[in-house]
């Protein structure tokens, strides 16, 4: 059955080539199918593992067929693991699966469990835990119509290329924010807000990075990305990423092969509690360091931070009801001897008192803070408040020691209805704002490390950017001249309607 798949498969790839708008409907409708029995909230647990799974298995076709003509139709020799970037088992391919009519969950499960054995080094556990086999919640025939709507396009790289199935796989996390809009923070961070920091982090060839809380793999990608539109070696990076979240880690995994990225390691588990990744005589250290950790995360885990075995309470133990500061020391933590790093938090990191007034005294007498901005409200799904974006270095330039730069981009935004949203234009310009690190009158103030002082290490950006309020109020003179003009016209006007009135009533 295997021979006649692949041979319906080579038919498949005459097909044209998908195009973006294409693949976004056809993955819409696949969440449209889920529709009734999965929660909106839950669609991510089954589509992207589909997918994922549909992708691999087109691409182990291409790469068999190819392997095929160059043998003269030698099956076992196509079928060899050399020739495959993923080893797909028997009765464990995509249409193996298609081929099943009863108990298809069932035969989901055992297809993906049988790949994840099979390439343990890379694919273990990528697939999740979904219930495939509740037929309470995923009947046979429902099943069997997203197998279909899946197998309705080829998905190898004859097909479409990573970078349309990346940017395809942005839509549908959007589309998933879109349709919860709760919590979805959680899981996306808005595009804009990404891309401006992955321009101030701004990572070259040869750079590890890494991202402490990376969700679904966003901040990471948008590195490569950045490297992609400089006209660098992106397969140079080397890619790290922690997530508590057993769905987000395996996207982001997933999210990464989409996308064509290979050097990256993507672990589970709680990075404030367990961190994933160290050495020797601590933790691992990074080139640069980029997260959108949760905000104010209550529970974190302050007990274990009074005698934290890596050093990260380097100015102190947060709040145990707030992680904030939890997280910047242990992104500063995590970078090497010329590491920078860029991080989104709510306001109140910068100017709460107690113990976060004093790890922010630290952080700033080491000379380690370098940007504050306020971007403006409502710009994050299912958050109305306004966030900031802080920006540390461990060696600043010699004419930005000793000083932080302030912006003030609170109305860098388009207001929407329900939503506002920062738009490239506004990325633009807080970016420009970033580089020449000078003052602009009512956005922009450089600020040295004793105007801090003298404001007990508070951050808040109003302290430093004040706003020029333009008075084009009138002199007492001018008022009281528009005064007696205004008196006089009404003297006037009362003059005339007597007038009317009395020729009225004759």
């Amino acid at each position: 059955m295997r021979e006649l798949v692949h041979i319906a498969i080579i038919n498949q790839m005459n097909e044209n080539k998908l195009t973006l708008s294409q693949l976004e409907q056809y993955l819409s409708k696949a969440a449209w199918i889920l529709k009734g029995p999965v929660d909106a909230s839950d669609f991510k647990v089954y589509i992207f593992p589909l997918l994922f799974f549909k992708r691999i298995s087109d691409v182990y076709d291409e790469e068999f067929r190819v392997a095929l003509e160059e043998s003269n139709g030698d099956q076992e020799y196509a079928a060899l693991p050399e020739f495959h970037r993923f080893e797909i088992p028997e009765r464990c391919h995509w249409n193996d699966v298609r081929e099943t009519s009863t108990n298809v969950g069932l035969a989901i499960e055992k297809a993906l469990r049988g790949i994840e054995q099979a390439n343990q080094e890379f694919l273990y556990g990528i697939f999740g835990d979904a219930q495939w086999s509740n037929k309470n919640k995923l009947t046979d025939s429902l099943l069997i119509n997203l197998i279909e709507h899946f197998s309705q396009y080829a998905l190898g790289n004859e097909k479409i290329n990573p970078d349309m199935l990346g940017q395809a796989y942005e839509y549908l996390i959007k589309h998933f924010a879109d349709l919860t809009n709760k919590k979805a923070g959680e899981f996306y961070t808005p595009r804009s807000v990404v891309h401006l920091l992955g321009l101030i982090l701004d990572p070259h060839e040869g750079e590890s990075i890494y991202d402490p809380a990376c969700g679904t793999g966003g901040m990471l990608l948008e590195c490569v990305d950045h490297l992609k539109h400089n006209k660098e070696d992106f397969r140079t990076l080397k890619l790290y990423g922690q997530e508590k979240n057993l769905t987000s880690s395996s996207i982001a995994r997933m999210n990464m092969f989409l996308h064509g990225i290979e050097d990256f390691e993507i672990l589970r588990g709680d990075t404030l509690r367990n961190p994933a990744f160290f050495e020797a005589d601590g933790l691992k250290t990074f080139d640069c360091v980029i997260a959108n950790p949760p905000f104010s995360l209550d529970n974190w885990g302050a007990g274990n931070w009074v005698n934290d075995p890596f050093g990260r309470n380097i100015g102190g133990v947060p709040p145990k009801s707030n992680g904030d500061m939890a997280w910047v020391q242990h992104m500063v933590k995590s970078m090497n001897s010329t590491g920078r790093m860029t991080v989104v938090l709510p306001h109140g990191a910068l100017f709460r008192k107690g113990a976060e007034g004093t790890i922010r005294q630290v952080l700033i007498e080491q000379d380690l803070l370098e940007v504050v901005i306020g971007l403006g409200p409502n710009i994050f799904y299912g958050a109305q408040l306004a966030a900031c974006v802080m920006v540390f270095k461990q060696n600043k330039a010699s004419e930005k020691k000793h000083k932080v730069l302030f912006i003030d981009a609170s109305d860098q935004i388009r207001v929407g209805r329900a939503q506002n949203y920062l738009e490239p234009k506004h990325v633009k310009q807080i970016h420009d704002w970033y580089q020449a690190f000078r003052d602009v009158e009512n956005y922009v103030k450089v600020a040295t490390i004793n105007d801090l002082k003298e404001n007990d290490y508070n951050l808040n950006i109003p302290l430093y950017v004040e706003k020029i309020i333009e008075d084009n109020l009138p002199s007492v003179e001018e008022a009281l001249s528009d005064l007696k003009a205004a008196w006089q016209a009404s003297l006037e006007a009362e003059e005339k309607f007597k007038t009317i009135l009395n020729g009225f009533l004759k």
